[in-house]
């Protein structure tokens, strides 16, 4: 109703009714009126303070019980994995996964664990835009312990069938075959999880920070409600006609989503020029990223342009690779394509160098690789959904330089490694590829390398990056672009991507 309609119609009622006492409650919100604007605004203001000390009155405290502890919690990251492969939609050859994101707090504890949760959890939402973003009502998973985690996944798997099963029947229940609604997909968008907290699920990290963040906004609104008496939401042909409304539905966006859209992809060494490259390649083609590297202020700018994840991984150490991929699973949910990208480059003449520099590099340069591809591979097999391994090798690999041993010889050896990891986990629907490039500058070629190599064999720097069969610098976009193909390439495995302008002497024969 207009303002000045619904001013006209406040007097008109004042004039007819002069017992009233200047209040007029209407479904959009509560009007005062009076002889004068003061009047009225003080009825407001009169009005308000009554309401609070009402709602301070009646109030109970603590509104919900205190979550009774499992004897040995599990992390949120510990299930997290697992639970984004039971939401994955496998309606066709590839699945249709979620982005999750994991929120709690002393409050959120106590309002996921109480057992009344079955009640008001079930209500619905509290406003109607919140019913496109987490659907009418979250799911409630068993309560978890790190002692019968199967026996957890088994619970959960159950809940969200009945739960997919439940959200069929009421479509069927309120579609009108003489106006028919388009079917949404019918997987939760909230999971709640007693004791630890709630999951919220969407198509992207985006989408899932605003799922969470309007759920929490519903404990907010039922924990008043409840405090003062019993919340409850609109009937659910209401919620039916707002959540399938295509007005509504056109809030979430109608684009067509990018090529690797719902995946999340972890890349090491990302504050290398390699490693951004591939990070701001990734991110235009849809992927989540979470970016590692030893100086998070390398990678916090740019983790924050992208919306992605920082963390700080020195790769060769297992507690800060547990600890990284722990962060990922609870911001992302866990983890689809693996870059290993983190490297060094280490000389010397083969006969002369001395064990202590030989073994540092084996360190980096190939047991770090395992190390990040045994931990992406952990929580790919708990997803059940496969995943991509992506390794960087170097034509060092199949093409030894003078007095560069060091480097090459444990590069060869990840290469093999990453056709290792494609025999052995082709079953778990897991790639393994690898790119093999070449005078890249980055951190291991550095501008003083360039200038020390281009002078040792006469020519300028320009000559010697350009040394190649098609006489062109290769930029560290090209490598990006390399990996990004790899992970769009369904039916591709064991592979190794040449990526140097062309040399002949490092062609794979």
């Amino acid at each position: 109703m207009p303002g000045f309609a619904l001013a006209k119609a406040c007097a008109r009622v004042h004039a007819q009714h002069p017992d009233v006492e200047g209040l007029i409650l209407l479904k959009h919100g509560i009007f005062t009126f009076g002889d004068s604007a003061e009047e009225a605004y003080g009825r407001m203001i009169d009005l308000v303070s009554l309401a609070e000390r009402r709602l301070r009155a009646g109030r109970r405290n603590p509104v919900f019980a205190a979550p009774k502890t499992r004897p040995h919690p599990p992390k949120a990251a510990d299930i997290a994995p697992r639970l984004r492969g039971l939401l994955a939609q496998r309606d066709g050859d590839k699945p249709t996964r979620f982005v999750l994101t994991f929120r709690t707090s002393p409050v959120i504890r106590r309002f996921v664990s109480d057992p009344a949760a079955r009640r008001y959890s079930q209500q619905g939402t509290v406003t109607p835009d919140h019913a496109i973003r987490i659907k009418p009502r979250p799911v409630i998973l068993p309560a978890p312990s790190r002692d019968d985690l199967d026996g957890f996944f088994a619970g959960a798997a159950g809940a969200i069938a009945r739960y997919e099963t439940a959200y069929r029947g009421y479509f069927e229940r309120q579609n009108d075959p003489a106006d028919p609604r388009t079917p949404l997909d019918p997987a939760p968008r909230v999971l709640l999880v007693p004791g630890l907290g709630f999951f919220a699920a969407g198509v992207s990290g985006k989408a899932a920070d605003v799922a969470a963040d309007v759920y929490e906004n519903n404990i907010a609104v039922i924990t008043d409600a409840e405090a003062i008496g019993r919340f409850r939401s609109i009937p659910e042909a209401d919620t039916f006609d707002i959540e399938h409304w295509s007005l509504e539905q056109a809030k979430l966006g109608s684009a067509k989503e990018k090529p690797l859209a719902r995946q999340i992809v972890a890349i090491t060494g990302a504050g290398g020029a390699i490693g951004q490259a591939t990070a701001r390649a990734f991110a235009a083609a849809g992927a989540e990223v979470a970016l590692l590297d030893l100086d998070t202020r390398a990678i916090a700018p740019l983790a924050e342009e992208l919306g992605g994840l920082a963390t700080a991984c020195d790769v060769t150490l297992n507690r800060d690779v547990d600890r990284a991929f722990a962060a990922i699973c609870e911001r992302f949910g866990g983890v689809d394509i693996m870059v290993s990208n983190a490297g060094a480059a280490w000389q010397g003449r083969i006969g002369d160098v001395d064990e202590k520099t030989l073994r540092k590099s084996f360190e980096l340069n190939f047991f770090a690789h395992q190390r990040v591809a045994q931990a992406a591979v952990e929580v790919m097999r708990a997803q059940a959904t496969g995943g991509v391994l992506l390794f960087n090798t170097s034509k060092q690999a199949v093409n030894p330089g003078r007095d560069f041993g060091p480097y090459g010889l444990p590069k060869a050896a990840t290469l093999f490694l990453s056709r290792q990891y494609a025999l052995d986990h082709g079953h778990d629907g897991i790639r393994s590829n690898a790119v093999n490039a070449d005078r890249i500058r980055s951190g291991l070629l550095t501008d003083d390398m360039v200038r020390t190599r281009s002078t040792a064999r006469g020519l300028t720097e320009e000559a010697y990056m350009a040394g190649n069969l098609l006489g062109r610098e290769v930029q560290a976009e090209d490598v990006a672009k390399a990996f990004v193909d790899l992970a769009l390439a369904d039916k591709t495995t064991a592979a190794v991507l040449t990526v140097d302008g062309g040399n002949i002497e490092a062609a794979l024969r």
